[in-house]
């Protein structure tokens, strides 16, 4: 890794690193790895890649050995409450952009035979946790005085090992803590992969780097949702077909060739185009209606 080069830290391995994996590829970035699997480059923009524990991504951007970093906002969270970090503290680490993807839950669980909505119900319990930092903040400004018991992972045998009373733990559909005879009662944080990048300037390459990086990143989340839609309409109608297409700004409004009471409409549509809104297009004389997904867009 050089210095020329724009530095960026990566999971190496799990369900962020595959979503971050297919951002970067639909920024039109191909990786080459190494043998021991640990660094890459990209091949079209000058970024060397290292392939790291989630947990470490923070730090190595906070102390600046990494330009810029993809990782859940829970990780990034805990480590800056865990350094006592302030959110707009300009010698660590910032957070600029929320990438939509990976998200997750932080959430309390107790035993069902106790569990209950009332976080009062917490109250002088022992709460295992492999986010500490995150559950105490959460505790002391609900007012609940509780403490937690840190563990690095199976945080959810912790109750049957009497090692704490409650759980904090990460949660997408829950079976795990069902399984264990856990309810989740409250949620602590809710988290996405994010992109950070470390306090300072960035040398000029680099930053043209980054700018390319995120032009292209902005890009593909714009482009998520967005469809572009063609429809032939009645003339009478254009206005009120325009004001059902969801999030449409200037559609363009085309003639047909023959026609005088007929036109063509196309528009970029940056929300979701439910059935609904066909039906109702096509209610409203509406023919021909085509939704197409948008592989690439610049905002």
């Amino acid at each position: 890794m050089t210095d020329e080069r724009l530095r960026l830290a990566l999971q190496k391995s799990g369900r962020l690193a595959d979503g971050t994996f297919d951002l970067l590829k639909k920024c039109g970035l191909s990786i080459s790895r190494a043998k021991d699997n640990l660094y890459g480059r990209a091949r079209e923009l000058p970024i060397d890649i290292l392939l790291v524990r989630d947990d470490d991504i923070p730090s190595l951007v906070d102390d600046g050995v990494c330009d810029i970093g993809i990782v859940g906002e829970n990780v990034f969270e805990e480590h800056r409450l865990g350094r006592g970090r302030e959110a707009d503290d300009p010698a660590a680490a910032t957070l600029v952009s929320r990438l939509g993807f990976a998200r997750c839950r932080l959430m309390l669980a107790a035993p069902k035979s106790w569990a209950s909505d009332d976080l009062g119900s917490y109250a002088a319990k022992r709460i295992a946790t492999s986010y500490p930092a995150l559950t105490q903040a959460f505790l002391n400004r609900a007012g609940v005085a509780a403490s937690t018991a840190e563990m690095s992972g199976s945080v959810e045998i912790a109750p049957k090992l009497k090692i704490a009373d409650a759980v904090c733990d990460i949660v997408s559909t829950g079976a795990t803590l069902e399984a264990h005879g856990l309810k989740p009662t409250a949620t602590v944080f809710d988290s996405e992969a994010i992109l950070i990048k470390r306090p300072g300037a960035l040398s000029p390459s680099n930053q043209s780097a980054f700018d390319s990086l995120m032009t292209r990143i902005d890009g593909v989340i714009a482009s998520r949702n967005a469809k572009y839609v063609m429809l032939n309409a009645p003339r009478e109608a254009v206005a009120d077909i325009v004001g059902l297409l969801p999030g449409a700004e200037a559609p363009t409004v085309l003639e047909l060739a023959g026609r005088d009471d007929v036109v063509a409409i196309h528009a970029v549509c940056v929300e979701e185009v439910f059935w609904s809104t066909l039906e109702e297009l096509k209610r409203l004389g509406a023919t021909a209606i085509l939704v197409a997904p948008i592989e690439k867009m610049m905002p």
